[in-house]
Formats: structure tokens, C-alpha cells, sequence
């Protein structure tokens, strides 16, 4: 009876448990990159996949507002509370401490009474959209563990978008849109992560989930990182090996838990109703008291622990690799091209390390764009083969043929070789000098020969110019024709229209009619003149 009653509540205990921690706290190791252990020949070091611990993110970045001087207190206005919104005696004023709300407040310390917040100015220019962006950067690959979740003060906006880069902001890409209304706001079906599949699980969509108006229950948006984990490990993320076989395999994947930057786009505050009510203004505004971004720095799988030093993150490099990212080999350590880790098997994955570079012919040194040497008997001397990157050479040192060297770049780096683009109906040939100009063609200039020298003009190349309205002119009322020829009235030939036709056919007598001198001439002026004079004797 005891041992049934003892079993009930055993079962009781693992039940409310698994529902108050639906997912575990860790998922797998992965937190040693090496250890030795001993084997016939001793004692070795036995290499493993390796990564740093999750964290708050939000300690590392830097927040960046547009417009900058959107944050509210400057100058001094009034707003209403979020519980009564016509209660509008509230005042955010960013010369005193205390009534100011910087953007830093998005990642102090919550729990603090009253709640510190960043806030917008007020809806005063209405009906201008209210828009801003909130940029979050962190100079630094990172992979997300955990969901993005960001707290309003305000009511939660009515249409926002929440975006990514993977290249340090110079390009965005939506990660999730959220309206009251989707089909009006984005033109987009409203969805749930649980629409979603293990096919559709890198599909944007669009959630009328987290936008409702003023609620005070109602202060927190969610991007759902785990929801997604779940649709690989499960509904409580207990098969990881799935879960990090489909990151391994799966770049695409791989990529979407993975930025360097995140921005939020705020496009239209809480309205509540269908119109704005123009008479309260103060009404309308953004406050955002937390953001939460739970992730760890990418390292390939090659670092346990990454650096926060002169505000910059740097993973230290195990494996023999370098790089912010681990992401190449160190030098004299290129035996075989870099590859990153691998999560399997669990639960010591694939270390993939670096090995040295071959040594047994001398000194295997190509800077990294080969992994082959050769020995020249002839020369005594080791050279590079198959030199990659578009470089040549010994130690593939130089460039090839079509391209120069990338004065910013190390010799190591893969860009350290630059296209020469020369253009093909303007340079001698395709190859330019250490600074990047081309050999030109007569009458070209410019560093890739695509620009004509004065007195030439672009025709398939540059060609000298016929004519023009400098020095070329067309003679005897002719035309000048993109320089290339003169468009002659019908009595003209030549090639700037200095001959009578008819001095070509031989038939410029008296009968012929070609013979009269053109208008405008002197003699016709003389002429014209003679016989304006003499018409009064006529009368």
C-alpha cells in the first residue's frame, strides 16, 4: 500500500516537473575541445567538437535608433499612462534622470519598481507614420539558442517587423512579421509557429498573435527559437541528436539561427481602435522596458570560450584554427582544407582539426590557397601546386593573369587577389598593373580603359571623333551625328559637307541649277542688297 502510494507521487513528481522545465537547460556538452587520454603510445590528445556557453547577449551589442533623435524628453512633452489613456499627465523629459528614457533602459536590469523603459516621442505628427528602427549589432557572427523576446511598455505595436543580417548590416532579411491584421498590413495569410513543419520550418510568416492594443497583460512579443528546435528534437527537445544531425547537414538551417545583427521595425504604434483619435496624440507612442537575445558566439565548433575585449567578441581557437570565427586554418597548419566541426556523434562530435602542413619535402608555406607542394629537382626548391584564389607563384604569393593584388588584404586571405575587369573593347588586353589600371587602346583612359580621351567618343570602343561642335564643325548647314558623321542638306557631300554634289557628277554649269551659291552666302546677301537699292528707280 506504502510502496503503490510512494510510486503515485513519484509519477506525480515527475510529471510537474517535466511541465515547469519543458526544455533542458543543456543540451548537450560540447564544452572541452581537447583531452588526453592514454593510449599504447602514451599519452595523446583526443580532439572533440567544442563551443561556447549560451548567454544574455544583450551584454555585448550596441543599440542604434532611426531617427536618432526619435527617443523621447527632447524637448520635454507630456504622454498618457498605458492603463488609462487619457490620463495624459505623464512626462518624459531627457534632461532630468529621472524622466528620461535612453535606449539603454532596453537592457537594464529588470525588476526594478518602477519599471525603467526606453520611449519614442508622441504621435504628434500625425498623420506622418510613426516608424522607427531599432538596430542591434554585435560585430560578430552568433547563433541564437533561445527565443528572441521583447517586453513593451506601451501597447504592443499594431505592425511591426522583426529582421536579420548575416553580413553585419549592409543587407536585411525578414525573420518574422507581426499586425493586427496581416492580410491588410504585409498582404500575408496570418500563421503560428504551429502552422509550421519540419518542411516549412524556414518559412516568414506572419502572426496576429503578440498585436493587440492597449492591454496590460499584454506587454511581450516572442520570435520562437525552441518552437522551432522542437520540430528536429521533439515537443521537449529531448532527441538533440536530430536536432544537431539537421544543423550539420543543413546550412540553410544552420544560417537561419544565425546573425550578426537584428533590427527592429517598428511601423505603427498601439492604436486599440480602428481610427486615431487625433484629439490625444499622446496616446500614441513606443516604450520597450527589456529585450532579451539568449545565443553564443559562432566559433565553428572549434572554442569554448569567447572574448569581450575593446568591445569586440573574438573566439579563442582551439583545433590549430584562427580567425574571429575559427573559420581557416593557422599558419604552417594548411596539411588539409579547414572545415568546421561537427556536432556528431553525440556526444563528442568531430573535431575536424587543422594539420600541419606537409613537411616532408621542406617547407610547404603557400599562404594558405594550397594544400600541395612540389619538389623541383632541377631548381631545389619547393613550389605551391594548384594554387587557389586566383593566385600563382612559389608560394602562390602572386596573382594570376586578369587580376592584382588587394593592397587592404593579407597575403592569406582569400580576397587578396582582386579582378582586374579591364574592359575588353577598351584595354590592349585583359591584365592590369599592381594598382589595378589596364593597358589602354589609343584614344581610351580611365583606370578599367572605359572612358574616351577629348576628341573620341564611345562606339563599340573609342573611335576619333568625325565630327563635333568644337572643332569638327559641319559646313554649309550640315549636321554633327553622335560624331560620327555629318547629315548633309541634299546639295552637299563631303565629309564635313565642304563639297557641292554636283562638283562629283560634273554638272555644276549654269543649267544644272546646283550651281547658285547657298543661302546666307555673301553673294546672295550682295545680291539681295543690290536689288533693295534699286527698286525705287524701278517705280
Amino acid at each position: 500500500m506504502y510502496l503503490s502510494r510512494f510510486l503515485s507521487i513519484h509519477a506525480l513528481w515527475v510529471t510537474v516537473s517535466s511541465v515547469m522545465q519543458p526544455y533542458p537547460l543543456v543540451w548537450g556538452h560540447y564544452d572541452v575541445c581537447k583531452t588526453q587520454i592514454y593510449t599504447e603510445e602514451g599519452k595523446v590528445w583526443d580532439y572533440m567538437a567544442c563551443q561556447p556557453e549560451s548567454t544574455d547577449m544583450t551584454k555585448y551589442l550596441k543599440v542604434k535608433l532611426d531617427p536618432p533623435d526619435i527617443t523621447c524628453g527632447d524637448p520635454p512633452e507630456t504622454f498618457c499612462a498605458m492603463g488609462n489613456p487619457y490620463m495624459c499627465n505623464n512626462e518624459c523629459d531627457a534632461s532630468t534622470p529621472e524622466l528620461a528614457h535612453p535606449p539603454e533602459l532596453m537592457f537594464d536590469f529588470e525588476g526594478r519598481h518602477p519599471s525603467t523603459f526606453w520611449q519614442s516621442a508622441t504621435w504628434k505628427d500625425y498623420p506622418k507614420p510613426l516608424q522607427v528602427n531599432i538596430t542591434l549589432s554585435w560585430s560578430k557572427t552568433i547563433e541564437l539558442t533561445d527565443n528572441i523576446v521583447i517586453t513593451f511598455e506601451s501597447g504592443r505595436p499594431d505592425q511591426m517587423i522583426l529582421e536579420k543580417s548575416l553580413d553585419y548590416g549592409r543587407t536585411w532579411q525578414p525573420y518574422q512579421y507581426y499586425a493586427t491584421d496581416c492580410l491588410d498590413a504585409f498582404h500575408m495569410d496570418p500563421k503560428s509557429v504551429k502552422d509550421l513543419s519540419q518542411h516549412t520550418v524556414l518559412e516568414i510568416i506572419c502572426t496576429e498573435e503578440y498585436s493587440t492594443g492597449y492591454m496590460t497583460n499584454s506587454k511581450i512579443i516572442h520570435f520562437e527559437i525552441k518552437d522551432r528546435f522542437a520540430f528536429f528534437a521533439g515537443p521537449w527537445l529531448r532527441n538533440m541528436a536530430s536536432l544537431y544531425g539537421q544543423l550539420d547537414t543543413t546550412k540553410k538551417l544552420r544560417d537561419f539561427f544565425t546573425v550578426t545583427d537584428l533590427r527592429i521595425r517598428l511601423l505603427r504604434p498601439a492604436v486599440g481602435e480602428i481610427f486615431v483619435d487625433e484629439l490625444h496624440l499622446a496616446r500614441y507612442f513606443y516604450a520597450i522596458s527589456d529585450i532579451k537575445v539568449h545565443g553564443r558566439c559562432k566559433c565553428n565548433l572549434h572554442a569554448t570560450v569567447c572574448v569581450y575585449d575593446n568591445s569586440k567578441l573574438t573566439c579563442e581557437c582551439e583545433h590549430n584554427t584562427t580567425g574571429p570565427d575559427c573559420g581557416k586554418c593557422k599558419k604552417n597548419y594548411q596539411g588539409r582544407p579547414w572545415s568546421p566541426g561537427s556536432y556528431l556523434p553525440i556526444p563528442k562530435g568531430t573535431a575536424n582539426t587543422c594539420i600541419p602542413s606537409i613537411s616532408s619535402i621542406g617547407n610547404c608555406e603557400c599562404f594558405g590557397h594550397s594544400n600541395r607542394c612540389s619538389y623541383i629537382d632541377l631548381l631545389n626548391t619547393v613550389i605551391c601546386v594548384s594554387c587557389k584564389h586566383n593566385t600563382r607563384g612559389q608560394h602562390c604569393e602572386l596573382c594570376r593573369l586578369g587580376y592584382f593584388r588587394n593592397a587592404s588584404a593579407q597575403l592569406d586571405d582569400e580576397n587578396v587577389c582582386i579582378e582586374c575587369y579591364c574592359n575588353p573593347l577598351g584595354s590592349v588586353h585583359d591584365r592590369c598593373n599592381g594598382s589595378g589600371f589596364c593597358e589602354c587602346k589609343t584614344g581610351t583612359t580611365g583606370p578599367k580603359c572605359d572612358e574616351c580621351l577629348p576628341g573620341n567618343s564611345w562606339h563599340s570602343g573609342c573611335q576619333p571623333n568625325v565630327c563635333d561642335n568644337e572643332l569638327l564643325h559641319c559646313q554649309n548647314g550640315g549636321t554633327c551625328y553622335n560624331n560620327v558623321r555629318c547629315l548633309c542638306p541634299a546639295a552637299y557631300t563631303g565629309i564635313l559637307c565642304e563639297k557641292l554634289r554636283c562638283e562629283e557628277a560634273g554638272s555644276c554649269g549654269s543649267d544644272s541649277g546646283q550651281g547658285a551659291p547657298p543661302p546666307g552666302s555673301p553673294a546672295l546677301l550682295l545680291l539681295t542688297a543690290m536689288l533693295g537699292t534699286a527698286s525705287p528707280l524701278l517705280v
